[in-house]
């Protein structure tokens, strides 16, 4: 038992703190992304407002057309094995024509004017800031004036070659955005460059102010501010998952372990004359508190009537009395006032359970988890009498409080599978079909523990057995995982539940009522209620059996879709 309650724990920290690493992943992949756009987007804003004051100080330095025309006339000149020696001193000379030496020459005063210019910015922002022409015909970035450091500077005629397709973004873009292209290169890494176009005088461009801005400095900024937010995120993600972690515990494994012992203690009648529930002390302000409470309110009225039995009656009198108020609080359990919602012209539901003794193991529910929602139980308890019906009233409570949490169908069955599971020395079981109409829409959303197959009423009328898919049964194994399902039910169509009591009603020969018997009936019948379809099907079955004894329980649950 200690073993079982520890492994309910563990999947209680286990998940919580899975969920709190997921969360804590999510948190770190978004600053990062924000950290990263932001900075760039800064990079790009500095780049930006530094080629503009290039290109208004290279309007208005110098005359430099004449200047930029010789350069790409001079490149333009050569012939593609000449072009290929770009670097070498053989290149160079090609461009000596060109005044680069000259004092308040044309190169001097721009490249002095890109110096005070870059002074305003750190080199951590910009890599590097020239002016060159694209030729289209060779798809070349021909340079007119490098800032760079002079051991890596490319002189007037150097070129490279560009992506045609990044190109376009400056030759095409507009002057009042920012154009910018960001690509990998060979030689300096992932770079993002930012340019604005030169006119001449008859304001057709004739050359680009560039700037390159290396993001390697993104991605090194990227990893310091990661490293301090993933340790801030873990020591935050320990403290989180730690605080849930026994919150969870103190709120929820607790209380639920609690009421199983006791309910187990109960059930199996080895209590010494203690009450099991009365001194649970379970005030957690929610379903399970109300569980404990109801639970309590049913061992007190247990005790009370047979203390009461002992005093005034025989033995068999008292086991008669006891079985008859079992029968009633089990009765009193199931919902029993028909039509329960009056006021919900939408559907219409009605169900019955005839046990095969005093009490039995077989038990229906169904409530509205909100306004557009409505819970279906229908689940037959293994065995019968008093223990198979302490167990379906467990089953039923837990079933309840899961589904009112919210949690969908197949969760519904594990949460209760795993409770039930953890205290189940006598080794019952109950199968169950649970499902969630949405009103709205007639969908049933199920799943199913075993249990018989549900019938479908289409809307013409007739009715066919859904032979769906079933999981284990509920207190067979735990960690046991169910799988959902959708029934589409349209309107004027219904569903119809039911336990094995019905299809497996004997006669005195021995015969099963069986499914096919069951299904003729309600074909060949004009029901025009759930109610009068119940009361069909318990004919049929009545006058199939008819002086044999009943053998098991005779739940039934009808939907009726308006």
């Amino acid at each position: 038992m200690k073993k079982k309650q520890h492994s309910l724990s563990a999947k209680t920290i286990n998940s919580t703190v899975i969920s709190c690493i997921i969360f804590g992943l999510i948190i770190q992949i978004v600053a990062l992304s924000f950290f990263a756009v932001s900075i760039t987007k800064q990079y790009i804003q500095t780049a930006d407002t530094t080629v503009r004051q290039v290109r208004m100080s290279v309007k208005h330095s110098v005359d430099s057309a004449d200047y930029f025309d010789q350069v790409i006339d001079t490149y333009r000149s050569l012939s593609n094995e000449q072009r290929e020696m770009v670097g070498s001193a053989e290149y160079r000379q090609f461009f000596s024509g060109i005044d680069t030496e000259s004092k308040g020459g044309v190169y001097d005063v721009l490249l002095h004017m890109l110096e005070g210019t870059l002074s305003f910015h750190t080199q951590n922002d910009i890599s590097d800031v020239y002016l060159a022409m694209y030729d289209r015909e060779t798809s070349a970035m021909v340079y007119l004036i490098d800032h760079d450091k002079e051991t890596n500077r490319l002189m007037p005629g150097d070129w490279e070659s560009v992506s045609a397709k990044g190109m376009m973004k400056f030759l095409n873009g507009k002057d009042d955005e920012i154009i910018y292209d960001i690509g990998w290169t060979r030689n300096y890494g992932l770079l993002c460059t930012v340019g604005v176009p030169v006119e001449n005088d008859q304001g057709k461009t004739n050359a680009f102010v560039l700037a390159d801005i290396s993001l390697d400095n993104i991605l090194v900024g990227m990893r310091e501010f990661g490293i301090r937010l993933a340790v801030s995120t873990i020591a935050i993600t320990i403290l989180i998952a730690w605080l849930q972690t026994k919150r969870i515990k103190r709120a929820l494994v607790a209380p639920i372990i609690k009421i199983t012992e006791a309910s187990r203690q109960f059930a199996s009648g080895r209590t010494d004359g203690k009450r099991c529930f009365a001194d649970l002390n379970i005030n957690s302000g929610d379903e399970i508190e109300d569980l404990a409470k109801t639970m309590e309110a049913m061992e007190n009225n247990l005790y009370e009537y047979g203390d009461n039995l002992l005093k005034i009656t025989k033995e068999k009198e008292r086991i008669g009395t006891e079985l008859e108020l079992a029968r009633k609080i089990q009765s009193n359990m199931l919902p029993n006032i028909f039509p329960p919602f009056p006021d919900r012209p939408e559907f219409d539901i009605f169900a019955s359970m005839i046990p095969a003794k005093e009490v039995g193991g077989d038990f229906y529910d169904f409530f509205l988890i909100d306004s557009d929602h409505l819970g279906m139980v229908m689940a037959d308890v293994s065995g019968k009498g008093i223990p198979a019906a302490l167990f379906m009233m467990v089953a039923k409570i837990l079933i309840y409080n899961f589904a009112m949490q919210g949690s969908s169908p197949a969760k519904v069955l594990e949460q209760t599978n795993s409770v039930i599971c953890q205290n189940n020395s006598e080794e019952m079981f109950v199968t169950v079909w649970f499902g969630v109409l949405e009103i709205s829409t007639g969908k049933v959303t199920s799943a199913n523990a075993g249990h018989e197959y549900p019938v479908i009423k289409k809307a013409d009328g007739s009715y066919e057995l859904l032979r769906d898919k079933h999981g284990f049964v509920i207190g067979g194994m735990d960690g046991i995982k169910y799988k959902e399902y959708e029934i589409q039910l349209e309107k004027g169509g219904g569903l119809f539940l039911y336990t094995d009591g019905v299809p497996e009603a004997t006669n005195s020969s021995n015969e099963l009522f069986g499914l096919g018997r069951m299904l003729d009936a309600m074909n060949g019948s004009d029901c025009k209620d759930p109610e009068e379809l119940l009361e069909t099907v318990k004919k049929a079955v009545d006058s199939f059996v008819g002086d044999a004894e009943q053998f098991d329980d005779l739940t039934m649950l009808g939907l009726s879709i308006r």
